[in-house]
């Protein structure tokens, strides 16, 4: 039996897209997720599931940053982004930091059930004018091998950083104590060669997909 876990934080759109995938894929077994933080929760349940499709804007996702981790999470679980955005630089962004494939929210069904069909034979797919441009460059594909380096916790404090939380907020957000939370972001700056939180945020900012999306952390006391 196949397994799809999908991720999108509106209903309606993941009600739309079960509906698609039920009618390419009979039998197919779903499970949802509306925020990156489920989505890690599933995939972690269901490590046989044989594909992810999720969608680059959704609480706990940052740009290409949730795409990056969940490749490194889980190498061996193709990721297919669905998203509302169609440019043909971001379909090209998510192919290079590891997507399998990009399937527009405008698709219609018979598209995604191609698309859907290419990707579990082994193939990647997306739109045409996706291999139109040129591929990301190579500052931004090193900052996203950096950033797989992250333990799942040392992620979650950088994208907290990355909202613009201080130490003692991350701390009380994630129940542990704020020493917990300097260690984290020592090795958060290790990790990716950079000496204070300001410059860990510009550089995980480099995966955004608009500039603001970008929210400089505050200085700490």
């Amino acid at each position: 039996m196949t397994t799809l876990l999908i991720a999108d934080d509106h209903p309606l759109f993941r009600e739309a897209l079960r509906g698609a995938v039920q009618r390419v894929i009979p039998g197919v077994q779903l499970f949802e997720a509306d925020s990156v933080e489920a989505l890690y929760q599933l995939a972690d349940q269901h490590t046989d599931a044989d594909l992810v499709l999720m969608d680059l804007n959704m609480p706990g996702a940052q740009g290409f940053n949730a795409l990056v981790h969940m490749r490194a999470l889980h190498p061996q679980l193709p990721v297919v982004v669905v998203s509302a955005r169609e440019e043909a630089t971001v379909m090209r962004r998510a192919l290079d930091h590891g997507a399998f494939g990009f399937i527009p929210k405008s698709a219609d069904s018979d598209t995604i059930g191609h698309a859907l069909g290419t990707i579990l034979d082994g193939e990647t797919w997306a739109p045409p004018e996706a291999h139109n441009v040129p591929p990301t460059g190579r500052e931004e594909r090193e900052i996203g091998q950096r950033l797989r380096e992250l333990t799942p916790q040392q992620f979650r404090v950088l994208q907290m950083l990355g909202a613009g939380r201080l130490n003692k907020q991350i701390a009380y957000d994630l129940n542990v104590s704020e020493a917990t939370i300097k260690a984290h972001v020592t090795a958060i700056l290790r990790k990716l060669g950079v000496t204070n939180r300001t410059q860990a945020v510009l550089m995980a900012g480099k995966l955004a997909i608009d500039d603001e999306q970008i929210v400089l952390p505050p200085e700490e006391e």
